[in-house]
C-alpha cells in the first residue's frame, strides 16, 4: 500500500464529504446564514419597540439585508485584491455571490411577517416578534443539523441546537436592553 491510500477493510473519511460545492463553500455559506439570521433577529426585535410603521419596518429589513450583502461583497472583493492582487472575477466571484446570497435571503422570512401585519393579519409588533422567533427556531435547527453531523447522537443535537438558540435570544435580549 502506497502512503495516503486508505485500507480496503477502512472507511474512507473523505467518503463523508458532501458532493457537489467544496465543503468549504458550503461551510461559508452557512456561515453566512447563521450571521444574517441572528442579525435579523437584533432588527427586527429593535424594530417591535419603534414606531416605524409597517413601511417603515419593511424598508428597515430590507435595507439591512442589502446592507449585510454589499459589505460582505465589498469586503470579500477587497480581500481578494488584496491576497491574489487581482479583482475576482468568473468562477471566483460567482463563489462570492454564492457565499454572500444567504445574507439577502434572510430578509424574507420578516418581508413576509411585515407584509401580513401590513394586511391587517396581525399586528406589527406580533409580526416582528414573530419573525425573531422563527430566527431563533432556525438558529436551533442549524445547531441540532451540527450537532448530528458531528455524531453524537440526538442528545448531543439537541444541546448543540439549545446553545445556538440560546445565542439568538442572547442577542435579542441585548438588543431589547440597549434600545431601551
Amino acid at each position: 500500500m502506497t502512503r495516503g491510500q486508505v485500507p480496503e477493510d477502512q472507511e474512507d473519511p473523505r467518503a463523508a464529504q458532501p458532493s457537489g460545492p467544496d465543503a468549504s463553500v458550503l461551510a461559508d455559506r452557512l456561515k453566512e446564514r447563521i450571521y444574517a439570521t441572528i442579525t435579523m433577529i437584533a432588527v427586527v426585535v429593535g424594530l417591535s419597540f419603534s414606531d416605524a410603521g409597517a413601511t417603515g419596518a419593511f424598508a428597515t429589513v430590507l435595507t439591512t439585508a442589502f446592507g449585510l450583502w454589499l459589505a460582505a461583497l465589498v469586503a470579500d472583493q477587497q480581500a481578494h485584491r488584496t491576497v491574489h492582487r487581482h479583482l475576482a472575477t468568473g468562477r471566483e466571484l460567482r463563489r462570492m455571490l454564492y457565499v454572500s446570497s444567504p445574507l439577502l435571503s434572510c430578509a424574507v422570512g420578516p418581508a413576509v411577517m411585515i407584509g401580513l401585519a401590513a394586511l391587517d393579519a396581525l399586528s406589527l409588533s406580533a409580526a416582528l416578534l414573530t419573525a425573531a422567533g422563527i430566527g431563533v427556531v432556525s438558529l436551533f435547527a442549524w445547531g441540532c443539523a451540527g450537532g448530528l453531523r458531528l455524531g453524537g447522537g440526538v442528545l448531543l443535537a439537541l444541546l448543540a441546537g439549545l446553545l445556538d438558540a440560546a445565542i439568538g435570544v442572547a442577542v435579542a435580549l441585548v438588543k431589547a436592553s440597549a434600545g431601551h
